[in-house]
């Protein structure tokens, strides 16, 4: 059955996939670990390519081979694609860090990038969950990132985890007949809940650490440096992504910053965080590929 999404889909190109093996730009020896990435290549390489950038306990194949399935097609389109494993993750030696070190990884992966595709001259960087946290504030740190390709970015704070949760989960929950059902039948602790849902009111009114709230101001910081083009891609039903849409609700500086022409924002409705069916992951591979084709 063909395919009707509106996409115009220039001729398939035959891929070839290359497995590399280059090391990070960290500076200390330890850090120094040899990464292992998947190159997918189409026939006629163009001058701009994709970098996935992984996030969480992932390597490079992706959740439910997201990554993996979304390299092959946009080889198929032309664009050659490079994910990859950070340190201590899949086949890539060392030990694991969080995001937050991700950059001389990442800048490994783009010095591989570009030597083993010579017409290279710009990237995208794609990311999802911290990937895309980790890519952004790398983004503005080499001028050959041209655009970025962000899903459900992390921002996680206990105080911004606390407000999504009351306000997407508790208060929904409260016009379910469902739950009155189940409570007038007795079949609801009704202690257990009045107490996680103080719990939950009074996390919102915690005061930030420095390290807790790290993910927010850090990307606010880079997102205003990237001069960029920006996708950014939300999950209907995920806390994260709630929780980053408060952030572009609340607060003037995300708003300043969302608002530029070189952004665009999309949802994909009743996707989860890691965007788990078929359908789902279509629907990003579409949105990607449709956004790439006017960059």
């Amino acid at each position: 059955m063909k395919r009707d999404d509106g996409l115009q889909r220039p001729a398939a190109h035959a891929v070839r996939e290359l497995a590399l093996r280059f090391r990070s730009t960290a500076e200390d020896s330890e850090a120094q670990a040899r990464l292992a990435g998947i190159l997918s290549l189409p026939d006629v390489p163009g001058q701009r390519g994709v970098l996935i950038v992984t996030g969480g306990p992932q390597y490079r194949a992706g959740s439910h081979r997201q990554f993996v399935l979304l390299a092959r097609a946009l080889a198929t389109q032309g664009w050659p694609v490079l994910r990859f494993d950070l340190r201590g993750m899949g086949d890539s030696e060392g030990s694991a860090r969080d995001y937050r070190a991700a950059g001389p990884d990442i800048a490994g992966a783009l010095a591989q990038f570009f030597d083993a595709v010579p017409t290279l001259r710009e990237v995208a960087l794609w990311g999802l969950c911290d990937g895309a946290t980790a890519a952004a504030c790398h983004a503005p740190h080499d001028a050959r990132v041209k655009a970025l390709v962000l899903l459900n970015p992390w921002v996680r704070s206990s105080a911004g985890l606390a407000r999504a949760t009351l306000r997407h989960y508790y208060l929904p929950r409260l016009l379910q007949g469902g739950f009155w059902r189940k409570l007038a039948s007795g079949g609801l602790r009704l202690g257990a809940s009045l107490a996680s849902l103080r719990q939950v009111a009074a996390a919102t009114q915690e005061p930030a650490t420095p390290e807790d709230d790290a993910p927010a101001p850090a990307l606010l910081r880079a997102l205003a440096q990237f001069q960029g083009k920006v996708l950014l891609v939300l999950s209907g039903d995920d806390l994260g992504a709630r929780e980053w849409q408060a952030l572009l609700d609340g607060d003037p500086a995300w708003r300043a910053v969302a608002a530029r022409p070189q952004w665009t924002q999309a949802q994909v409705d009743g996707a989860n965080h890691t965007f788990a069916s078929a359908a789902w992951r279509g629907e990003v591979e579409q949105l990607c590929a449709r956004w790439l084709q006017s960059w």
